[in-house]
Order: structure tokens, then C-alpha cells, then sequence
């Protein structure tokens, strides 16, 4: 499996956790799956960005891994939640296509 693929498969998942955040009655448990989701997803493409020498990428999904990280939690009140949940949600789904990879050299 090719780095853009699993970039592509990691995006996805958060994209969908983050979108379904939209809608109201999840319970606490559904938001630490989301956070847990959202920051593996950005921390890992933001590895495989800096591996490639995409600093700009890098910092940007590291930003978004901090924001989202599950174990110093950050907080707001929900609505700040809902329009952060959506504008990184549209940020990653744009990124499948906008952050190319190169292929593995295996």
C-alpha cells in the first residue's frame, strides 16, 4: 500500500468522525474516538510529509494533531467545537487530493 493511500484511508475516517460531529446526541465517548481518530490521522501524515520534505504540510498537520490530541485535552464550548469539527474536516477531505506522496521505493 502506497503512503497516499494510507494518507488517503487515514483522512477519510477522520473526515467522516469529524462531519458526523456535527450532529447533536454523541455521547463523551464518541468525542474521544473523534479526538483519538483525528490526531493518529494528522500525526501520521504529518510524519510521512516530513519524511518528504513538506515542512509547510508538516506543521499544519502537527497543529492539527495538537489541537485534537486525546490526552491534554483542549477545550471550547461546543459550538467553537462544531465550526473547527467542520473547517478541519473540509481540510482533510481537500488534502486527499491536494498532498501527493511520493510512492514507497519497497
Amino acid at each position: 500500500m502506497s503512503s497516499n493511500q494510507r494518507k488517503n484511508i487515514a483522512f477519510t475516517i477522520a473526515a467522516i468522525l469529524l462531519f458526523l460531529a456535527l450532529a447533536d446526541g454523541w455521547s463523551y465517548g464518541f468525542f474521544t474516538i473523534l479526538r483519538f481518530a483525528t490526531f493518529t490521522a494528522a500525526a501520521y501524515v504529518a510524519w510521512l510529509a516530513y519524511k518528504e520534505g513538506k515542512e509547510g504540510w508538516t506543521w499544519f498537520l502537527g497543529a492539527i494533531a495538537v489541537l485534537f490530541n486525546p490526552f491534554v485535552l483542549i477545550s471550547f464550548e461546543r459550538e467553537v467545537w462544531m465550526v473547527i469539527d467542520f473547517l478541519v474536516g473540509v481540510i482533510l477531505s481537500l488534502s486527499i487530493f491536494l498532498l501527493k506522496l511520493p510512492e514507497s521505493k519497497r
